[in-house]
């Protein structure tokens, strides 16, 4: 398993794709799965496009209005940063084939702040796909 560091802006998607492919090709596993993980309670991780920047300002906006702001009741006044991070999620798994991770023209992973500016971490796990009997 491979560790990374990152500083984050306040909210914001950062693309991690390259990173992870690094360590996928670091591995030398030829095919298998690997495990994106976010190990934070206000920020997430997910696969979107990475094309078009505007997708990514839009999806901002859209958990912005899935998750208002309220009179929440948790004491540090990060509710809503938990929330988001609780609707993307904290994993990822990606299949490897032939050394390559499996995505789609346009897909790219993003580690999503919802909590910054912070000091933030992910880990990459590779996985070896078992060898059959």
């Amino acid at each position: 398993m491979e560790e990374f560091q990152l500083y984050t802006p306040e909210e914001g998607f950062i693309e991690i794709t390259s990173q992870v492919m690094a360590a996928v090709a670091r591995s030398k596993v030829e095919e298998g799965l690997c495990q994106v993980f976010v190990p934070h309670t206000t920020a997430g991780v997910t696969i979107n496009e990475n094309a078009d920047p505007d997708v990514v300002t839009d999806m901002l906006k859209a958990l912005d209005h899935m998750v208002p702001s309220l009179a929440y009741r948790h004491d540090e006044g990060n509710s809503r940063a938990h929330m988001k991070s609780s609707l993307l999620g904290c994993s990822l798994v990606i299949a490897i084939t032939r050394g390559k991770l499996v995505l789609g023209r346009w897909q790219g992973i993003y580690f999503c702040e919802f909590d910054g500016p912070r000091s933030r971490r992910y880990c990459v796990h590779v996985i070896r796909q078992a060898e059959s009997i």
